[in-house]
């Protein structure tokens, strides 16, 4: 029996990690300003925000997918800045898989980072305060540092909801070999041309692969939550 894990197979799992791994550290970047203003803010504003920003987790994949590729296609006004730019299209291209990935898995790193915020309470931002720090020095010196757990959760969560992808990436970017085709829509192509071999093996190997992943962020998030004070 020849080898299952093809070069194709090889492509589209290196494609995966790449998309998993880029979404992820571009949703920590934007997730966290905004976990912590949803954790401290009091504003009329918080309600509709924290609805839409949590809108992915009941919207279904194929909706989202739809809309967005209408909003990157010719005559979406994504699409239309693009192309004004002379960067063309989005959809069907890396890039739009990842401003796809992450709309869809940004509730995935909000939340858990919002709720950590809101478990420290005001009593670390009070007492870094009475010691003149700015409250940007005591975002940055105080809360971020205690936030850690959060931050190993957010990235466990969309690593993980990324990989697991696959209504959005082939709304946003089909099946396209060395550029959109990702493990999911691999067995997906699979499946259809009755490959149950390929499939089983690809699909077995992503499985193994993604709690070995969960299951080491989860340890490191258990030793870091040990030694927070």
């Amino acid at each position: 029996m020849n080898n299952p894990l093809n070069p194709d197979a090889w492509q589209a799992i290196g494609l995966t990690l790449q998309l998993a791994t880029c979404t992820t550290l571009i949703l920590l970047i934007l997730a966290t300003p905004l976990a912590w203003w949803l954790s401290q803010t009091q504003s009329r504003w918080r309600a509709p925000i924290g609805a839409l920003v949590t809108l992915p987790l009941v919207l279904p994949p194929s909706v989202l997918g739809f809309y967005l590729l209408v909003a990157m296609g010719p005559y979406g006004p994504l699409g239309f800045v693009t192309q004004a730019l002379g960067w063309g299209l989005l959809s069907f291209t890396f890039t739009g898989l990842l401003i796809g990935s992450v709309i869809f898995s940004l509730p995935f790193a909000v939340q858990p980072m919002q709720n950590t915020f809101e478990a420290l309470g005001p009593r670390p931002m009070e007492v870094a305060a009475t010691l003149h720090a700015s409250p940007i020095d005591a975002f940055f010196s105080v809360a971020l540092p205690l936030a850690r757990p959060g931050w190993v959760a957010a990235s466990i969560l969309s690593f993980s909801h990324t990989v697991g992808e696959f209504g959005v990436v082939l709304m946003i970017g089909g099946n396209i070999p060395g550029q959109t085709r990702v493990v999911s829509t691999q067995i997906y192509g699979h499946v259809e041309a009755m490959e149950y071999a390929q499939a089983h093996w690809l699909a077995g190997g992503m499985l193994v692969f993604s709690f070995v992943v969960l299951l080491a962020l989860s340890l490191i998030r258990q030793r870091v939550s040990k030694v927070l004070p």
